[in-house]
């Protein structure tokens, strides 16, 4: 069911990756609904994947039409070309559509992309910045960008504290403010989100009023900050649009009917489901102890394991643990998370994945590999108390008995049963926050009406 139409339009922009394209698609669909004309602009070589009901797509350029970032050399070329061709391409987006019945009014862009603020502006409508990690991590990162931290950050200075948040122990901050020289250009990026953020007219955040209350009160006293989230689709919440059970946007090809079919056969909660996201690649070192720390759990599993990555894989692991086990190249998580044979979500902690672990209630043992992930994990097992977070030795290796250990903790025993009860309960808050009247669905109604009014 649709909500009456209103009149506005605006061009979400999102990074071309994966993790960034679904949660922008996502609100994408959200104005939709509200009645607001939505169409998303995304690079050549990613557009193709984008099919979602009621949403219109463009298509603008990053300089590498045929293979996107792939044929870059390197981030620093992509992220330049990016920004030239780019900025050029969505101004002539936005010049295609003046004339017409549905002109744009509004980009609302990753923030990643600070170029875009600047082109909406040159062409005199609004634009809106929308964060793809948590609230805490953009005050983290802010907070550095403002001279309020120094580089790198150290263990003798810890805990870190920013407003609203708890403390941060080193093992919690993002990689990049531990190690600034690993990855500069990434670094560089996630700093260059703030460059001109005080010139957006809204700022929207993919994190809802009880998960992050504090951090986000105090964000928000410095900009028009708006907490939209959790941007999972609405069959996984509150079911009031149709059909919306994926994204609508797969860089992957999934294998779900497979999936599907194999737990069919298992009986409730008695599934590992384990999946390092779209970026993660782990080391063979550490392929080697998650494979057979799931085959000595006991446990049914499923696993997610890119095809690129198979051959770290033990030798003969697959064959091997074929009746404990399913692996497979990629799947639509959603439908696996919701599954009432998973009990289990072993995750790379990724904000969507996080996101989503807690909008469906499956407790979680965060892995975290770099960058945002250390944080989301100290906050999934620590501060929401919905997991458990491995420790890693010396090698920053988690050892197949520490995750077996940490496994049987969240599917055995006295405290899995306070974690599965907290899983529920954050989940019944995501839904209260995106559903009708809730705190996310206010300020997307507010924003929607906005655009219609101006």
């Amino acid at each position: 069911m649709r909500e009456m139409m209103l009149i506005g339009h605006v061009l979400v922009v999102p990074y071309p990756s994966q993790g960034h394209i679904n949660p922008l698609l996502q609100f994408a669909k959200r104005l939709a609904f509200k009645g607001v004309k939505a169409t998303i602009a995304t690079t050549h070589y990613t557009v193709k994947f984008i099919c979602a009901p009621n949403i219109g797509v463009e298509s603008i350029s990053d300089g590498f039409d045929d293979g996107g970032f792939s044929q870059a050399k390197s981030e620093e070329v992509f992220l330049k070309s990016f920004k030239a061709n780019g900025s050029s391409t969505l101004s002539q987006l936005i010049l295609k559509y003046q004339n017409t019945d549905h002109p744009v009014n509004c980009v609302v862009y990753d923030s990643f992309l600070p170029w875009a603020l600047d082109v909406a502006h040159q062409h005199s409508i609004y634009g809106a910045a929308f964060f793809t990690n948590s609230a805490t991590v953009s005050s983290i990162f802010c907070r550095i960008h403002h001279g309020l931290f120094s580089l790198p950050l150290e263990p003798k200075n810890m805990p870190l504290c920013i407003p609203g948040g708890p403390p941060l122990e080193f093992r919690d901050l993002p990689s990049f403010l531990r190690l600034p020289e690993s990855y500069p250009v990434y670094l560089a990026m996630k700093l260059s989100q703030f460059s001109n953020l005080e010139k957006a007219d809204w700022v929207f955040g993919n994190t809802f009023h009880g998960l992050e209350a504090e951090v986000a009160k105090e964000i928000c006293n410095h900009w028009p900050g708006k907490l939209i989230g959790p941007m999972v689709p609405s069959t996984y919440l509150d079911g009031r649009i149709e059909g919306d059970k994926g994204y609508g946007a797969d860089l992957w090809n999934p294998l779900s009917e497979q999936c599907m079919k194999w737990l069919e056969t298992k009986t409730p909660n008695s599934v590992i489901y384990v999946s390092f996201g779209s970026m993660v690649s782990l080391t063979e070192e550490q392929m080697g102890e998650i494979a057979w720390g799931l085959k000595e759990s006991g446990f049914y599993f499923l696993w997610v394991v890119k095809e690129h990555d198979r051959i770290k894989l033990p030798k003969g692991f697959i064959e091997l643990s074929k009746d404990e086990g399913l692996v497979i190249t990629w799947c639509n998580q959603l439908e696996m998370l919701a599954h009432e044979a998973i009990a289990c979500f072993v995750t790379h902690c990724g904000w969507n994945s996080t996101l989503e672990g807690l909008s469906l209630g499956v407790p979680m043992v965060g892995i975290p590999q770099w960058a945002d992930q250390l944080t989301d994990a100290k906050f999934v097992a620590d501060i929401w108390e919905v997991g458990v977070r491995p420790n890693e030795d010396e090698k920053g290796v988690v050892r197949k008995e520490e995750l077996i250990k940490c496994l049987k903790v969240v599917m055995e025993g006295k405290r899995s049963q306070k974690i599965r009860m907290n899983s529920l309960i954050w989940k019944s808050k995501a839904l209260e926050a995106i559903g009708e009247g809730g705190s996310s669905d206010k300020c997307i109604t507010e924003f929607a009406t906005f655009l219609s009014s101006n």
